[in-house]
């Protein structure tokens, strides 16, 4: 049997669509529910495959306010009371998720909310989540690097195929209440990255206030805060664990060197250009420094 039909389930609606639930963390009815859920239009949706810098991220944009601001956990985690307390919350929403844009609720489209959609390369992206699945007991066991790649290749892992995630966003690269962000760059310039997001949201903020929003928001610093908030769940933006030591390993570009073989690697790229042939946005991925 294959993993994604161990660890997960298909919901399909009324319009044909299907979406896919952590068994233990999602349910059929809150998947049902979700294009009912009522957004505002002063939400921000923090979007990305898994193991993409989505908790990076979130730690900088919630820096950029000076106004109360809620970090919610990830739309689709939960059962259908969810949105209820989503819909109870007075302050600013940032919600996380890793739904494709096809299984986004309708009402963040229509109300032209902000997205903020982050990409990491998949070579890195494959790796790190290799180690969350090694290091995670809500996932299932997969006994070597080999083994992983090729599910990941053939997208039966949590939350589906990378190509697939990212190409249904990148449909909508113009689409002006869409920011497009890639981890890599991030970690090569962050301040000009904080600035371009600080635009994109609306936000004044002076040169010296982003020194400091960089400063307290590099890797290292946001893994030690993390490992100290450990004991308390609800600090946590992941859909799979509320462990948040799982949550940053190394955060660097590269790593799938350490990882691949020449043989694999040569077989990631024959998939990756097959799948990507029509992507444009693909091109701007980084693999190295």
């Amino acid at each position: 049997m294959k993993v994604m039909q161990s660890l997960l389930i298909a919901v399909s609606d009324n319009n044909d669509r299907t979406l896919m639930a952590n068994l233990s963390l999602s349910s059929p009815e809150l998947l049902n529910s979700l294009d009912a859920f009522d957004a505002r239009e002063d939400d921000v949706l923090l979007v990305s495959y898994p193991k993409s810098g989505t908790h990076w991220l979130a730690g900088v944009i919630t820096k950029l306010y000076n106004t109360p601001v809620t970090l919610t956990t990830p739309i689709e985690l939960g059962d259908v009371s969810k949105l209820e307390e989503l819909n109870q919350l007075s302050s600013k929403r940032i919600i996380p998720t890793h739904l494709d844009y096809n299984m986004l609720p309708q009402h963040f489209k229509s109300k032209k909310c902000k997205m903020i959609y982050i990409s990491r390369n998949p070579k890195d992206t494959a790796v790190s989540m290799y180690h969350y699945y090694q290091e995670n007991p809500n996932l299932p066991t997969i006994d070597t690097w080999t083994a992983f790649l090729d599910l990941f290749l053939e997208g039966d892992v949590v939350c589906g195929s990378w190509f697939d995630h990212f190409l249904s966003w990148e449909e909508h690269k113009n689409d002006k209440n869409i920011l497009f962000l890639f981890y890599e760059d991030m970690k090569k310039n962050l301040p000009k990255i904080v600035k371009e997001i600080s635009i994109f949201l609306g936000i004044s903020i002076s040169d010296e206030d982003i020194q400091d929003i960089c400063k307290k928001s590099s890797f290292s610093e946001m893994k030690k805060d993390t490992e100290k908030e450990n004991s308390d769940p609800s600090h946590t933006v992941c859909a799979l664990t509320s462990n948040r030591k799982l949550i940053f390993r190394k955060g660097t570009v590269g790593d799938w060197k350490n990882h691949f073989t020449p043989k694999q690697n040569l077989r990631f790229e024959e998939v990756f250009g097959e799948k990507m042939k029509l992507s444009k946005m693909a091109k701007h991925l980084t693999y190295e420094f």
